[in-house]
């Protein structure tokens, strides 16, 4: 168990625009920050952070929350867990009482593969650095290829024994479940036998965004026809290769603050780079490239730079990607090597001037790249130049922005010397191709459903109850400590006229105070269970707490809580992502007018709640005609108190 006081310590020091910034890129948005969602595909930024409320909104999918949910929703980490990821970022040490084996027997499935492969990555580098086999074997072969003694450590990099269980052994001494070694792929089982999948490998770990150990990728060091040079993790619940980038926990803070990316194929290709000084780099782990990795880098820059061998294999592999990446909406440049030469070996025998010079320099635009590789096979064959030119605007339709498309065709026409109007025209065959071809699909899938008759749908309709309980709960968070100068009218007896009139009267109290007085005066309750306790558990504070802050309490609320009060919180911040400033519309703010808000808010509940009993009287079963003089009094008089708040209403408003 964490204590209390480590747990407040890492709320009170973590930062949240900080521990997201590590995840997602995001820019300044007035006082907040916004960038696009990670938990959703999206091409427009609908993600929000408040550094001020230390919360953040995803408008795409609802969620929100302070830092800890985010580390939740997004790292798949359970509440102490994101506690300990927060206190190693801000080198808090954290007091706990160790585990018990039986808490360790209780942990998810999930918990324990990530517990397995965390164990295997120690028992690995121990291996590495403690054994004359290690030393000998896997030592040796990263010092050859140049890794220093920091590099090798900061990756985490290891070595398995050359004998058939030694890791199975040992984990399975340790207690850990054969099951879970067997998930993680650590470990072949076949009926009673046991092997070690790595056996005789140095190992790669493959890092989550976050830091955790997803799988490991391993290669063997001997001549063997039988067996794979590399050999990667299988998928299991944790590890999904298309969804991973090897070296992107060492890269994103690089990647962020350099607004590109540079894409390779292999591990040693990062881990050199890295080394060189270049550490905005990641790679696809020998996989092909897919969509779910481009969306990982596309969350912290829209610029990735393809680096690829200057052989035949290498040139083939960019343009397959080129493609793909564009369809994306990111912005993509491409780089060869020298034949004969990968990214590894050439970082290795360049300074970091010289690798960034030449990366500035040879980085061309995927059109240029694509135009120059082409011709060169065309070579002066009209026909395999238009097969060529086809080509290229192919991979231009695939560009979603026009603005864009529009631009890499008039480049295409002056590199290819071709009239514009040609390349636009062959562009439009391409889009009615595809859009033909989308709406046949499209009509097929409808066919399917054309034996049910369409229902026409009925309109949401507003719960206005609902959304002046969620007001309330709104105007407590962010004003509840304030005190305002309020007007109210109050209701008076005229003594000549015996009328009921309204009165002014000014007083001066904090808000908390004004609200919960009149809701009790009125006895209104609330209608939603989770805004009553919601309401009671801020009211209780506020009066207790002098130094109400927003921050301190949503970070003790559980996590369904927390994410309702960010919700109510961060909805305002929603219309901040249109830039509405920038096109001099400048909607005005709440706080400037926070005694009208409350006075406006509790008289509209108060007089939606009269057209309820109202309407509750109208629709009651009246069996005896005294029975229904009594009631049209009560709504005679409902209608009366309604009339007089409408006016005061109105008096608020204007």
């Amino acid at each position: 168990m964490i204590s209390q006081n480590s747990i407040a310590q890492v709320f009170e020091t973590a930062r949240v625009e900080e521990v997201i910034g590590d995840f997602v890129q995001l820019k300044k948005s007035g006082s907040n920050f916004k960038g696009l969602s990670p938990f959703s595909e999206e091409r427009s930024p609908s993600f929000m952070v408040s550094p001020v409320k230390q919360i953040w909104k995803d408008f795409s999918s609802g969620k929100g929350g302070n830092a800890v949910t985010f580390l939740m929703e997004h790292e798949h980490f359970t509440y102490p867990e994101a506690i300990k990821y927060l206190a190693k970022k801000y080198n808090i040490e954290i007091e706990e009482t160790e585990r018990t084996d039986e808490e360790k027997a209780q942990a998810d499935t999930r918990e324990s593969l990530y517990l397995v492969s965390e164990y295997a990555n120690t028992y690995f580098q121990k291996i590495l650095h403690n054994t004359n086999q290690g030393k000998a074997i896997g030592l040796s072969y990263f010092k050859e290829r140049g890794f220093t003694e920091e590099t090798i450590k900061k990756f985490q990099l290891g070595y398995s024994l050359d004998e058939w269980q030694a890791f199975t052994d040992d984990a399975l001494g340790k207690g850990y479940n054969i099951n879970f070694l067997e998930q993680t792929g650590l470990t072949i089982v076949k009926g009673e036998k046991r092997f070690d999948r790595f056996k005789g490998r140095v190992m790669f770990p493959i890092h989550s965004m976050s830091g955790r150990i997803l799988g490991f990728g391993g290669r063997i060091l001997i001549a063997d026809k039988k067996a794979a040079k590399y050999l990667n993790s299988p998928e299991s619940e944790i590890y999904h290769k298309s969804k991973v980038l090897y070296g992107l926990y060492h890269a994103k803070q690089s990647i962020a603050k350099e607004d590109n990316c540079y894409l390779v194929e292999g591990y040693t290709d990062v881990i050199q780079f890295h080394q060189t000084g270049i550490k905005n780099v990641v790679s696809s782990s020998g996989t092909a490239l897919s969509s779910d990795q481009i969306r990982l880098i596309n969350r912290l820059t829209n610029n990735i730079t393809v680096l690829f061998d200057g052989d035949a294999a290498g040139i083939r592999a960019a343009i397959r990607g080129i493609d793909l990446i564009l369809e994306q909406g990111v912005n993509v440049k491409v780089c060869t090597f020298p034949d004969g030469e990968d990214p590894d070996s050439f970082s290795k025998s360049n300074t970091l001037e010289e690798l960034t010079d030449y990366l500035n320099k040879n980085a061309k635009d995927f059109i240029q790249f694509k135009a120059s590789l082409l011709v060169t096979e065309a070579d002066n064959d009209p026909i395999k130049k238009a097969e060529t030119i086809r080509e290229i605007v192919n991979s231009i339709a695939k560009i979603p922005d026009q603005i864009k498309r529009e631009i890499y065709i008039q480049e295409c026409a002056r590199i290819m010397d071709i009239s514009e109007n040609v390349l636009f025209s062959t562009l439009a065959q391409i889009n009615k191709k595809e859009n033909a071809e989308a709406n046949k699909a499209h009509q097929q899938n409808q066919k399917a459903f054309q034996v049910v008759k369409n229902e026409p749908q009925a309109k949401n309709k507003v719960d206005v109850q609902f959304e002046l309980e969620r007001k309330i709960i709104e105007i407590l968070m962010l004003y509840g400590d304030r005190t305002e100068q309020f007007e109210d009218l109050m209701l008076k007896e005229d003594e000549a006229t015996k009328e009921l009139v309204l009165e002014p009267v000014k007083q001066e109290t904090r808000v908390f105070e004004k609200v919960y007085l009149d809701l009790q005066e009125d006895e209104m309750q609330f209608s939603n269970p989770q805004f009553k306790t919601l309401y009671y558990s801020i009211i209780d504070k506020l009066n207790q707490d002098e130094n109400f802050s927003t921050k301190n309490f949503v970070n003790q609320l559980d996590q369904e809580a927390a994410s309702t009060v960010t919700s109510i919180l961060m909805e305002d911040e929603r219309y901040s992502l249109d830039d509405w400033e920038r096109n001099q519309i400048v909607p005005k703010e709440k706080g400037d007018s926070v005694a009208q808000l409350v006075s406006q808010t509790i008289l509209s509940l108060r007089c939606y709640l009269i057209d309820q009993k109202v309407a509750q009287y109208k629709n009651e079963t009246l069996k005896e005609e005294a029975d229904l003089r009594t009631i049209m009094e009560d709504v005679k008089e409902y209608l009366g108190l309604k009339m007089l708040l409408s006016r005061k209403l109105g008096k608020v408003i204007g």
